[in-house]
């Protein structure tokens, strides 16, 4: 009996001893989406530095309301830097604004995820760079109209 019970002690220690070995890159995918959106929600442009990738493709669709024609908005990286910069710098933002991070998929050298954020929904590409994830890619929308969007 002390047998079986020192081999399924072994066996949970061994077990806790293994993670997944992709966890600590999801992480890391998550933490360069949140420097993303804390960047412009904290008014810290040097976040966006860190985050995002200087060939940063970004580009959204927006209504001013639910019935009024879609606008295209493209961004550069240097448009994006400065936006963080001001965005927010009257409080326009609400201390609790959503900043919900799906990782949705990550490999070794890319990945993708899903950001809900007070301006709407971003999904985005990730690459690692010298051994840092940072935004390569930008696609993003005001939230859906309730219906039909």
């Amino acid at each position: 009996m002390k047998k079986s019970m020192m081999l399924a002690a072994a066996s949970l220690v061994l077990c806790a001893g293994m993670q997944d070995p992709m966890a600590s890159e999801k992480k890391a995918v998550e933490r360069a989406v949140l420097d993303y959106v804390e960047g412009v929600y904290e008014v810290k442009p040097e976040l966006i530095e860190r985050s995002v990738h200087p060939q940063l493709a970004k580009i959204g669709y927006a209504r001013r309301s639910a019935e009024g024609p879609w606008r295209e908005i493209p961004m550069t990286f240097e448009q994006l830097v400065e936006l963080a910069g001001s965005y927010n710098a009257d409080g326009r933002i609400a201390e609790d604004a959503s900043k919900k991070v799906e990782v949705l998929d990550v490999m070794d050298k890319t990945a993708s995820a899903k950001l809900t954020a007070a301006w709407g929904i971003d999904y985005m590409h990730l690459a690692k760079y010298d051994g840092k994830w940072q935004i390569i890619h930008v696609l993003w929308q005001t939230p859906p109209a309730a219906a039909g969007h």
